[in-house]
This record gives C-alpha cells, structure tokens and sequence, in this order.
C-alpha cells in the first residue's frame, strides 16, 4: 500500500471531521433535554477540534499501525479464521458452542428477572418503557459480550501466538486485531438473534438498523485500542487478566445492561453516560 502523501491524508482527515461536525450540529434529536444535547454537541466538537490536532501533530505516528494492518490483511483474516475454528477444534458440536453460551446466560437471565423475580424488578409487566425485557436484555448483552469476549481473548494474544513473536520477520501488531475479529465472527450471529428476537415482539428492522454496524464498528476499534494496551503489559504483568476479568464482571452490572439508566436521577444519569462500554 502506497502511503498518502502527508498533506494530502491530512486534509481528508480535516474534510471528514468537518463533515462530521456538521452533521452533529445539525441533527435534531426531539426526545432529547436541549441543554444536555447542546453540551453533547459542544463536547462532541471539542473532541473533533482535538483529534484534528492530534492526527496534524502524530500524523507520522499514528498512519503506521493502519498501513500496517492494510499491507497483511490476508494474513489477517486467514489467521483469524483459523483462530476462530481452532477455539473449537477437537469437540463435536464445534463452533455451536460458541453460540450456545451466551444465549442460555440471556435465557437465565430473562427467567430470573421476569419469570422468579417480577415484582422486585417491575420489568415483569410492561417491560422497560414499553420495550418486553427480553428485547431490552438482549439488546444489552450482545454488544457486552462482545467487548467482552473481544479484550480477554485479545489481551492474551501475544501470549498465545508467542512462537510468531520470536520470528523476526512478523509483524506482531496483526496478533490483537485476529483475536478481535475471530470475536466478531459470533458477534455477528447474535445481531441476527437479536434482530430476529425484536422482529418477534413487532420490532422489525428499519432504516435504523443500520446504526448496528456504526456502532460495531466504534466497539471493534475501541476494543482495539484498549487491546494494544493490555497486551503489552499483560506480558511484564500477569496478574493484569485477573484485574481485566474482575473489571468486566463488576462492568457487566455498573453499566446499564441489565438495569434502566432512567432508574436513576439526572445528575447520575450523566455520570453513567460518560462510561463508553
């Protein structure tokens, strides 16, 4: 892959925050309080303004790692695939195991809030502003699971590939992003139970359906992110996996997953909101 030239890659980065920017201003949102949805558009805007300096100032920096990812991405997705059916190897049902999990821990959850514990929850009757709750967990969990399995599975790559790290020849900045998509092959079977699960209870999908690959897109770099990090420590410091695990199992009920955010009052309404998971 030929590198842009620097000032042309700058100028297209600008021109897409720009664009960006004026979409925030301009859409509307008529089920928002306008003061919170102007103070989102004055931080979504400072945050623009920053990354614009930042990619001006780190531009040398920052276009290593995507040039990178670009020039191996067959190595990358052959690896991946066979991360994905390697987890599987060796058991008779396969990659159906994958599946199964985090459908049963819905269902469990579903049966002990609505079916053994209705009236301590209210989500019984009537759901979550209208929403049957097993839509509402659903649409919680899935996403969940997917940083969830997509960071521990990532964190421990160089770990696990450690007999490519000793080559000299590979470029070990690949590892993390096999994981992570090796993660988003079951990612992408739960989109479609949950799509099917909201097509049961007369929510069918719409032009706003399209919003789950924005959003699956802005997890899988955020978990990238967090990816490179963890696992370079994790190789100096073992004990940060148990830290990780402990934070996302305290994460999974600090988060508003199982619970309505509109539980709380408005002061920490805003609070939760400034958590990206």
């Amino acid at each position: 892959m030929k590198r842009l030239n620097k000032k042309t890659g700058i100028a297209i980065f600008t021109a897409v925050m720009a664009i960006l920017a004026v979409i925030i201003l301009v859409y509307h949102n008529p089920l928002a309080n306008p003061q919170d949805e102007l103070l989102k558009k004055v931080i979504a805007c400072v945050l623009i303004v920053a990354a614009v300096i930042a990619f001006i100032r780190l531009y040398d920096k920052i276009t290593v790692l995507p040039v990178e990812l670009y020039q191996n991405r067959r190595l990358i997705w052959k690896l991946a695939k066979s991360d994905f059916k390697k987890r599987y190897a060796g058991s008779y049902m396969g990659a159906f195991w994958a599946m199964v999990q985090p459908v049963i821990t819905v269902a469990m959850y579903w049966v002990v809030f609505v079916i053994i514990f209705p009236n301590r929850t209210g989500y019984a009757s009537g759901g979550v502003e209208g929403v049957p709750y097993i839509l509402f967990l659903t649409a919680g969990l899935v996403p969940w699971f997917y940083f969830s399995e997509a960071l521990t599975s990532a964190m421990v790559s160089l770990l696990e590939y450690n007999y490519l790290v000793k080559k000299v020849v590979f470029k070990i900045s690949i590892l993390p992003i096999i994981k992570i998509i090796a993660a988003t092959f079951i990612h992408a079977f739960f989109v479609l139970v949950l799509l099917i699960v909201a097509a049961l209870n007369g929510y069918y999908p719409s032009l706003y359906t399209l919003q789950v690959f924005y959003y699956s897109f802005c997890m899988f770099v955020f978990v990238l992110a967090l990816s490179y990090t963890t696992c370079s420590v994790v190789i100096f410091f073992r004990d940060l996996q148990s830290i990780v695990n402990i934070f996302l199992q305290v994460g999974m009920w600090a988060t508003p997953v199982l619970w309505n955010i509109n539980d709380f009052p408005m002061k920490l309404q805003m609070i939760v909101k400034i958590n990206p998971a």
